[in-house]
């Protein structure tokens, strides 16, 4: 009997054990994973989980009656990796030795050194971060963030919506200009200043003013003061892929993969936050932190793990959504190489709008904020274009 052990137990993970399944692998399963909870969402976690407007069971990603035959190692966590014997060693000591393997072990919060040990600083990256976080959501309380991407942006709508007074820094010219590109991460600015909250960009933190174990003021570059019940940090996040180190596999800001998410190794493949894929269409290797991603790549990988002669299959555009002060914003695409953004529908001032993005004549992208029906259908338009970047069948594009 064949043995497939999924490294994380997340939702690319458990996407993963579920395709495996559902492709016909009756094998031994065994899925390991570093948190003692089961499998859970985690967009609610800045959202209405944090708001308290949801409980621990409305996380669940698992669906009722649902099983997988498997072995749940969860609350340990994968320390070591041998490519050769594909063995996993992890921290208590136990070793599992596999057929084939499906590394899904995620990412973390990047921290400030500086912070560490202070009481009233956090991340939010997992289920425990926004437990410790929810009770200090006061009204009328300080809540200074550092970062204005997804999870420091939806914080802010949350505590804001909570009560509390909100200032959000970020260093670059506009929030999520990263993913956006500044002119349309402008435009996304408006959702924050229409609600109230502090947008302070083009900005970083210099300094903190400490108060026994907690920070009492963050101190800008431009010398201005914050004073600050409770701080986020939210600065993105690092792939977790120190265990790897020294295995053989193939490193480089994650798992490096070809464009079905197998490894230099034959019989390994990575899926989620900690793999990077290579994008057909961009000629590169990217690692995507998208819920989408998570979602529908694992059935990619495993169809290539199971079947190396599968035939390669289309691999939709990144895809992300996020709620944010009452709005929905969503994007799919890639920024990259656009020459330039046409308004389709509504209008940015109103902050309800359609923005395609385009390269030449392509559309590339597109950035819909509470445009629900006609984001979805450019999306479809988008995930049908990226089929006419394939390459035949067992031409895959190795990882370097």
């Amino acid at each position: 009997m064949q043995t497939l052990v999924v490294v994380g137990a997340s939702l690319a993970g458990l996407s993963a054990a579920r395709a495996a399944r559902a492709q016909g692998f009756a094998g031994r399963l065994v899925i390991i994973g570093d948190e003692a909870p089961r499998p859970y969402d985690r967009p609610p976690l800045s959202k209405d989980f944090l708001a308290g407007k949801i409980g621990l069971e409305d996380l669940a990603l698992e669906e009722v009656g649902e099983d997988l035959n498997a072995e749940w190692l969860l609350g340990v966590r994968a320390e070591r990796f041998d490519a050769q014997s594909l063995t996993v060693t992890l921290n208590d000591g136990r070793s599992v030795t596999a057929d084939k393997v499906i590394i899904a072990t995620g990412a973390s919060a990047r921290g400030l050194a500086e912070l560490q040990g202070m009481q009233n600083v956090f991340t939010l990256r997992t289920l425990a971060d926004a437990q410790a976080l929810r009770p200090r959501l006061v009204s009328g309380h300080r809540l200074v963030v550092i970062g204005a991407g997804f999870i420091g942006a939806e914080t802010a709508s949350t505590a804001k919506a909570a009560g509390m007074d909100v200032t959000v820094v970020e260093r670059a010219v506009a929030p999520l200009a990263g993913p956006l590109g500044a002119q349309m991460g402008a435009a996304v600015a408006g959702l924050h200043e229409a609600a109230g909250v502090e947008l302070l960009c083009g900005t970083g933190v210099s300094s903190f003013t400490m108060s026994g174990t907690s920070v009492s003021e963050v101190v800008l570059d431009n010398g201005r003061r914050l004073p600050s019940d409770v701080v986020l940090v939210g600065i993105g996040a690092q792939p977790n892929v120190e265990w790897l180190e020294g295995s053989g596999i193939a490193l480089d800001n994650g798992v490096l993969c070809d464009a079905m998410g197998r490894t230099n190794r034959p019989g390994v493949s990575a899926v989620g936050d900690c793999a990077a894929w290579y994008d057909l269409q961009a000629q590169s290797h990217q690692r995507i932190e998208h819920w989408a991603g998570a979602n529908e790549r694992p059935a990619l990988a495993v169809a290539a793990l199971l079947d190396e002669n599968a035939v390669q299959q289309p691999v939709n555009p990144p895809y992300f959504w996020s709620d944010q002060y009452g709005s929905r914003i969503q994007f799919a695409g890639q920024v990259r190489g656009h020459d330039r953004i046409e308004i389709e529908h509504g209008d940015v001032a109103e902050r309800c709008f359609l923005a395609v993005y385009y390269a030449g004549a392509e559309p590339v992208a597109v950035l819909g904020v509470d445009q629900t029906r006609q984001f979805t259908k450019w999306r479809k338009f988008l995930n049908k274009n990226a089929q006419q970047y394939l390459v035949p069948a067992g031409e895959f594009v190795a990882a370097s």
